[in-house]
């Protein structure tokens, strides 16, 4: 297996159990969409503890599970143990040419470089197969989901890959759904959710400290108690698929049936042998040649 290269993505490893406690799951039927409901051969890129992976699982999918973390692996490998992965990114993909029906992504393209990347999904995918690709983000047109977006901090700025895809040529006919689904969310998995983003990833044990005063502060003005929050999300999905567009290597020349391929060192010796032959043979008549050991060809 290629070893991976250093990626963005790596930030999330520090704070794998919170991501998974507070991260949102995928709507089957959006997996559904993404994917298909017959089963097929998955590849997943950026699959991080498995959100989308287990979406994909329960659809009955054959998954091949990657990410860049091995940290997010772990937990992804404690819940669904039954899942094939392997450490890797999506700029080198452990699979031959033409292996898998559908490469997915959920979350994760925008870390990707896509001049590397895009071709190398296409590589991995059998002809007619498909990339799929998908974002959760929070409905922040509701005011207190828009607060809690401010205390998040960054947001991913753009998510529709279409221009990507189809500049590369390597895939064709992007089609895009959106579902709406809802988390629900209580006083611990608030605290998870905003302190598993990659921005906040790095803080120091301080400024965590007082993120989950602010977090905890909000909850208790917005909040319901035990009985949660129900946090409003748009899975946002695009699919396309491949173009398989291989090199075309130039034909070789059709050769005559009998006829026999030779280099030119031994053509300029059978050109030199045909312009002596006259004479050689005279010399045999007469017996005046000394061309001893002269192997006669039938030029037939």
């Amino acid at each position: 297996m290629s070893e991976p290269v250093t990626s963005p993505g790596l930030s999330f490893g520090a704070v794998a159990d919170s991501y998974h406690r507070g991260r949102p799951a995928y709507p089957l039927e959006a997996a559904a969409w993404l994917v298909g409901e017959e089963p097929v051969s998955v590849l997943e890129l950026g699959a991080g503890t498995g959100k989308l992976t287990a979406a994909l699982v329960e659809l009955g999918h054959d998954v091949h599970a990657t990410d860049p973390d091995e940290a997010m692996l772990a937990v992804l490998q404690g819940t669904l143990p039954d899942v094939r992965t392997s450490v890797a990114t999506a700029e080198r993909i452990p699979a031959p040419d033409m292996t898998y029906d559908v490469v997915v992504a959920g979350q994760a393209f925008h870390w990707f470089d896509p001049a590397v990347a895009v071709p190398e999904i296409a590589r991995v995918l059998k002809p007619g197969g498909t990339v799929a690709l998908a974002w959760n983000q929070r409905d922040e047109s509701i005011p207190w989901v828009r607060r809690l977006g401010g205390l998040i901090g960054k947001r991913i700025e753009s998510i529709d890959p279409t221009e990507q895809l189809e500049e590369s040529g390597n895939f064709v006919a992007v089609e895009s759904a959106t579902f709406t689904f809802w988390q629900r969310i209580d006083q611990h998995s608030i605290v998870d959710l905003v302190l598993s983003r990659s921005n906040l990833a790095g803080l120091s044990d301080a400024e965590r400290e007082a993120k989950r005063t602010e977090v905890l502060a909000f909850y208790d003005d917005y909040g319901r108690g035990m009985d949660g929050m129900q946090l409003p999300y748009r899975c946002h999905c695009f699919r396309a698929t491949v173009t398989n567009q291989l090199p075309v290597r130039p034909p070789v020349p059709a050769q005559p049936v009998g006829t026999t391929v030779i280099s030119a060192s031994v053509a300029a010796g059978l050109t030199d042998t045909a312009e002596r032959l006259p004479a050689i043979l005279e010399g045999v008549r007469d017996g005046s040649s000394d061309d001893t050991g002269m192997l006669l060809i039938n030029f037939r």
